[in-house]
């Protein structure tokens, strides 16, 4: 079937959850869009009533899950927590990630790793190089099994209905107008193409991919088998992409296959190696807090849809197949509810009954907002919550980076406020790291061997250039969890700033606030303007963990 784009029109379940339904619609439109789109947009997208959509995105701002960025409705790092469960239930990325990244280093190409979803390939995995004409696809982008390499691999596991329902999606949609990451096809091919493709790939055990999906884009690709599963199945499909500018079909099928095959090996010992997952602890009452959302927002809160949306968050590493008493049990909701919520998700395509009483997420949950967030910033991450900062504060706040060289920092996000004299620097500005409160955060986090603290050069009578009495500041601001530079950089600047902490605990960025010393103290700087900045940083840090998980978010 091709991407949904409207509610399913197949025959809803009597048991369904009709607000999860149209919850999922929602979630699955502003994927499709890129990750933003109007109200008036979702409602002419989804058919739903305009109250309807307003209650939906209200409750999925209340998740964290979008935004509301005036008349748009903007999905939100936090949505990235449903993919998450079904890639860590999966264990494909924590076990594999590191060998395709190595092979994509190793050739100097992008490498994907990508499971079967229906008919189609879904990514679950990509090791993008960064060039001019580079590789756009991303973690949860679906594409038509025909136009790859790896389809031809999948199909080799069709069953006959498979196979029927391949046929049909291709009469209904001949130009791949349903899958939102492809080009619409400007050749129809015919449906033995294919076929003949997949029976090749039956002999060779490797696909090729000529051009299908554009003109210049080319691939080959190798099935990861899983020695754990009784016939060997294929676990996912490694996949090396090039451009024609660089190699030809055939130069990937005579150079690059053979590394591409040994690097599938090592993937195949690293299965065959793994223990067997064991599950963190289980959540338990995820679906709590509901209510009281409920009891706050009243009409405008879909209590349905809110509890719905945990069921999927109940599986993650070591809870691959649940049980409905453990669906329960790890949302704290009824049986009866959480049964409701599993036949809605079963009838949507995003779970599927597991062995005799068991229950597992497909990777069809990765089209509920994951692709256009899988290649979000820290900026882009930190930019909403730096504005609301300055919007409490009325000071201008900061985010930035420290340099290679480790002697600036440069501002990579901002948010100003509106006052006749404000802090005027600019996205891209690089600033002495010695002299500004960012700088002396991430400073202070570096090893003492790693700190430039050479030729420190008075830029006001009170910057600070001697050696030892600057170490003593960066140490008392590791101490202490922040920064405070007093008119060291100019005369009349004063900024206070905190770090900004990745999943492994490693300080990856600052936030600042800054403004003319003389509409605050220090003292009011540390007692009323750092409680929020540290509040601030502590979402961005949130947000950075859920999105940093299995996608790489570029710090600068």
């Amino acid at each position: 079937m091709p991407a949904m784009t409207t509610l399913d029109d197949r025959a809803v379940p009597t048991e369904a959850v009709t607000p999860l339904i149209r919850g999922v619609a929602v979630l699955r439109q502003l994927t499709e869009a890129g990750g933003t789109l109007s109200a008036s947009g979702l409602e002419r997208a989804t058919g739903l009533a305009r109250s309807t959509v307003d209650r939906i995105a209200a409750t999925l701002a209340r998740m964290g899950y979008v935004r509301l960025d005036g008349r748009d409705v903007v999905l939100a790092p936090p949505v990235m927590a449903l993919g998450n469960a079904y890639l860590a239930a999966l264990g494909l990325p924590a076990l594999l990630s590191a060998h395709a990244d190595a092979l994509a280093d190793a050739l100097d190409e992008s490498v994907s790793l990508a499971v079967g979803d229906r008919d189609g390939i879904r990514f679950i995995h990509q090791a993008t190089r960064r060039r001019a004409m580079s590789l756009s696809f991303r973690i949860g982008d679906l594409l038509p099994a025909e136009r790859t390499a790896p389809g031809p691999l999948f199909a080799t596991e069709w069953t006959d209905a498979q196979w029927r329902s391949w046929r049909e999606r291709r009469a209904a949609d001949p130009e791949d107008r349903g899958f939102v990451a492809v080009p619409p096809r400007e050749h129809l091919s015919s449906d033995a193409d294919f076929e003949r493709r997949a029976a090749r790939a039956r002999k060779d055990g490797w696909a090729l991919d000529d051009q299908l999906i554009e003109p210049g884009l080319v691939a080959v690709s190798v099935p990861v088998r899983d020695p754990r599963a009784g016939g060997g199945g294929i676990a996912c499909v490694a996949n090396v992409v090039s451009h024609t500018s660089r190699h030809t079909a055939a130069d990937l099928r005579d150079t690059l296959l053979p590394r591409l095959r040994a690097a599938v090996a090592e993937m195949e010992r690293e299965l065959r190696e793994a223990p067997d997952a064991r599950p963190a602890a289980a959540p338990a009452g995820l679906a709590v807090w509901t209510g009281a959302s409920k009891q706050e927002l009243g009409r405008e809160f879909v209590e349905s849809l809110a509890r719905g949306l945990t069921v999927l968050t109940a599986f993650g590493e070591g809870r691959a197949e649940l049980t409905l008493t453990d669906v329960a049990r790890a949302t704290g909701l009824a049986r009866a509810t959480a049964r409701r919520a599993l036949i809605t998700y079963e009838h949507l395509g995003l779970v599927r009954q597991s062995g005799n009483r068991g229950f597992a997420l497909t990777p069809s949950v990765l089209s509920l907002g994951y692709p256009p967030l899988s290649r979000t910033s820290l900026a882009q991450i930190a930019t909403p919550h730096l504005a609301e900062l300055a919007d409490r504060v009325h000071e201008s706040a900061s985010l930035a980076v420290l340099t290679p060289s480790g002697e600036e920092i440069q501002y990579t996000a901002r948010a100003a406020t509106s006052r006749v004299m404000s802090v005027n620097i600019t996205v891209g500005t690089r600033l002495p790291a010695y002299a500004t409160s960012l700088g002396r955060v991430l400073l202070a986090d570096l090893p003492p061997a790693e700190r430039k603290l050479d030729d420190l050069a008075p830029l006001t009578p009170r910057t600070t250039t001697d050696p030892a009495t600057l170490l003593g500041a960066l140490e008392d601001a590791r101490t202490r969890g922040y920064a405070l530079v007093d008119e060291e950089l100019e005369a009349g600047l004063r900024s206070v700033a905190v770090p900004v902490r990745d999943r492994t605990g490693r300080v990856v960025a600052a936030v600042n606030v800054a403004m003319h010393a003389a509409r605050r103290s220090v003292e009011e700087c540390v007692r009323d303007v750092l409680p929020e900045l540290m509040e601030t940083a502590g979402r961005v840090e949130a947000d950075l963990r859920v999105a940093g998980r299995f996608a790489r978010v570029a710090m600068a």
